[in-house]
């Protein structure tokens, strides 16, 4: 199915683009910008920009830019129609789609075609748990039995496989899907001349990306069946690597901004009964051991996750490095154990909703207290063994990035253990001190000569960055101030191109970026970013895109300690005047050169003083220049 014209129009009309990107990053004002850290890198300083006004983003970090419709295709690596279908759920538009037939959806690239097989798998396990006699008397039996309501059973759209070799092979054969592309998404197995359905017999539990799309599925089985797993799950493929996904995310991830804590638990089942209780700030692993991946997707809804254990103390000890690669991402972490034989799942039905709550309110402990009772436990007596918690507990304190929250769970380590802080500070700093050798050792192997030519070069660069800096001055304020009216119905490009002809720059796209400007004003057009935002040539409209914000950005509240910050506006007049002389200045200087290498290399005596004569007036100008800039010239 295609969408119709009419629907993209709409939802291109409702899109709010702060509303959109909210859902994934958590952005603060600055000034008229909105501000966050990168989605689709790993950065400490935000360095993600949202524009409301022109309804654009700017990932510094990663170089990425667009509108909403192409942060959500980044994001999800979703296709053009996904992202609009997606969007179009976000805002309550209804999408008119226009018939395809099986044909032209199988020839669509693949990556989308896995997205559509993927989600008329779940729609058909979705309806064989509701509408089948099977999947009603045992998949829906199952669920009920586990407290999990129609709206739940909806919210995560369960579902159920026939205990059939192939029912959902021969109805998606019969709607026209490849089945090359089938057993491409996990959904089919072949072998030799046989296939038959990955998950017959089993509860469905369909594994959502971020933006919502079914990307892969969990299943349960519900017989006893020798040599078959209780838990089955999709393998990875092109849209899905269980690495970088946590089951609930799509679910969860509003509350867990608004509760600025998340709950990390196990399993499915986990999950889905929380969300049950009232508990919705939870994600699961998918029963695979935490990643970096998974807790950098936490980190950018929250800085705070509680880890929710079972009683087993074996497997809570086996959990311990995930704790530390949470400490390592400079996250805050606590811990809550269960009693034993309970889980999240069954505690919660046991105590229901607010009990529950409460529970988790009054048994989250911070990671240090945690540590120090589950290693220490029935041990306190024993030296070797206290020795070798507090070894463990400091290679904890060492992962932290932050040195302040360091020195703050030293001391309550010290107190804690009846220690001296000096000793502890003492081991602390000789695992720092080898982590810092191994990390020196590592960037030299990969340090090539590289290093002695960038150096050589800087001086040479630095003068050729000078200039590149002031063109990219010049348009910057162009593309976001150029229309504005310094003089009644005298406009600020006018300005500027009648100061700078007939200059040309020297970066190639700046200066076709100028041209643009000279032929539109020509025609009597405006150019501001509305105009690049869908400009047909890529590179010129990302390097236009790039530039699409304020010089200064006051990120704290200045005026409260009454010191005023002035807004680029309230500059404006003398930022150009400067930027002017400034891009004149270096265009005399290269004049200069240039006429000095033609006196070196001229002969004949009448030119050689033509050229003494023009280096004589380059080099007034070039004085006069220099004195309003505050230039000492040799």
């Amino acid at each position: 199915m295609s969408i119709s014209q009419a629907t993209i129009d709409e939802v291109k009309n409702r899109i709010d683009i702060i509303d959109v990107i909210s859902d994934f990053v958590t952005l603060k004002r600055t000034g008229q910008h909105y501000k966050g850290k990168s989605p689709f890198s790993d950065e400490k300083t935000p360095s993600f920009i949202v524009f409301p006004r022109n309804q654009n983003f700017k990932d510094f970090s990663s170089g990425k830019q667009g509108d909403a419709i192409s942060f959500i295709m980044e994001y999800d690596g979703l296709s053009y129609l996904e992202a609009i279908k997606y969007l179009a759920k976000k805002y309550g538009v209804q999408v008119e789609e226009e018939e395809q037939t099986p044909e032209t959806v199988i020839r669509q690239n693949e990556r989308e075609s896995l997205h559509i097989i993927l989600n008329y798998a779940k729609d058909f396990f979705n309806h064989t748990l509701t509408e089948s006699e099977e999947g009603k008397n045992i998949g829906l039996t199952y669920f009920k039995e586990r407290g999990f309501t129609r709206e739940t059973i909806d919210k995560f759209e369960l579902g159920y496989s026939l205990d059939q070799w192939d029912a959902l092979e021969k109805d998606a054969s019969a709607k026209g899907y490849n089945p090359d592309l089938l057993e491409k998404a996990g959904l089919i197995i072949k072998k030799e001349d046989k296939q038959y359905d990955r998950f017959r017999g089993r509860v469905i539990f369909p594994i959502h990306s971020v933006t919502g799309k079914a990307i892969a599925f969990g299943a349960r089985i519900l017989k006893n069946i020798k040599n078959q797993p209780k838990y089955l799950n999709s393998p990875e493929t092109e849209v899905y690597h269980k690495s970088d996904v946590l089951y609930g995310l799509f679910q969860s991830s509003r509350a867990i901004r608004n509760e600025d804590n998340c709950y990390l638990v196990e399993g499915y089942t986990d999950v889905i009964s929380l969300h049950q209780n009232g508990v919705e700030n939870v994600v699961s692993s998918s029963g695979t051991s935490l990643t970096e991946n998974q807790i950098k997707l936490i980190h950018r809804h929250t800085n705070n996750i509680t880890v929710l254990f079972d009683g087993d103390a074996a497997g809570i000890r086996a959990s311990l490095r995930g704790i530390d690669m949470i400490l390592r991402q400079g996250m805050n972490v606590k811990a809550v154990v269960f009693p034993d034989g309970e889980d999240p799942d069954s505690y919660a039905r046991k105590l229901g909703g607010l009990g529950f709550k409460q529970f988790l309110k009054d048994s989250a402990q911070d990671f240090l207290h945690f540590k120090t009772k589950l290693l220490l436990d029935g041990r306190e007596q024993d030296p070797i063994k206290k020795a070798e918690t507090i070894n463990n507990i400091i290679a904890s304190l060492a992962t932290i990035p932050d040195p302040v929250k360091r020195a703050l769970y030293i001391k309550q380590t010290s107190d804690l253990l009846d220690l001296e802080e000096q000793l502890l500070y003492s081991e602390l700093n000789k695992i720092l001190l080898t982590q810092q050798k191994e990390k020196h050792r590592e960037a030299q192997k990969h340090q090539p000569d590289a290093l002695v030519e960038e150096l050589t070069s800087q001086k040479k660069e630095s003068k050729q960055d000078s200039i590149i800096f002031q063109e990219r001055e010049a348009i910057r304020i162009l593309i976001n101030y150029g229309f504005n009216e310094i003089e009644e119905e005298y406009k600020l490009v006018e300005h500027y191109l009648e100061e700078l002809d007939p200059v040309e720059f020297t970066t190639p796209a700046y200066n076709a970026i100028l041209q643009i400007f000279k032929e539109e004003l020509q025609k009597g057009n405006i150019v501001d970013v509305d105009f690049f935002r869908n400009y047909p040539d890529e590179t010129i409209r990302n390097q236009a895109l790039d530039l699409i914000s304020d010089r200064y950005e006051v990120s704290e509240n200045w005026e409260r300690y009454r010191i005023y910050v002035p807004k680029e506006q309230d500059v404006l007049t003398s930022s150009v005047y400067s930027n002017i002389l400034r891009i004149k200045f270096h265009k005399i200087k290269k004049l200069i050169a240039l006429n000095l290498q033609q006196l070196k290399n001229e002969n004949d005596p009448d030119k050689q003083t033509e050229l003494q004569k023009i280096n004589k007036e380059l080099k007034k100008a070039e004085a006069a220049f220099s004195t309003p800039l505050g230039i000492v010239v040799s």
